[in-house]
């Protein structure tokens, strides 16, 4: 028997707020049942489940999430992060176009935006 991965969890300080992040950079909805002040929401889609927890964000993430751009470049989906809230927190950007950004949702989680599938291709 094999397990198979049916949420992946952030806990935060606020879970619809965040959820609410992410959900924009995703392009998926909450789901209607899910309201400011729940102490759980999910993106179904995605499978993110967002719980409220007491204790604030102490050290750096030992898991995160790398985002690969469908329909625009990276540098062009991070300038869209970045108006929704995201803060550029390391800039592993190569003048040659290889290389990563590190942002941080507006909890401070870390996460990375890589090159697109086309940027790869060329």
């Amino acid at each position: 028997m094999t397990s198979a991965i049916r949420h992946t969890t952030v806990d935060c300080a606020d879970a619809y707020a965040l959820a609410g992040f992410w959900s924009r950079v995703l392009g998926h909805s909450l789901r209607p049942e899910d309201e400011p002040g729940d102490p759980e929401v999910l993106i179904e889609p995605a499978s993110l489940l967002f719980v409220t927890v007491p204790e604030a964000k102490a050290v750096k993430n030992r898991v995160h999430l790398d985002l690969q751009p469908q329909d625009r470049t990276r540098d062009e989906e991070v300038d869209r992060l970045l108006a929704l809230g995201a803060t550029l927190v390391d800039d592993r950007r190569n003048p040659d176009g290889t290389g990563w950004a590190v942002l941080t949702d507006p909890e401070g989680n870390e996460f990375c935006v890589e090159r697109s599938a086309a940027e790869r291709a060329a």
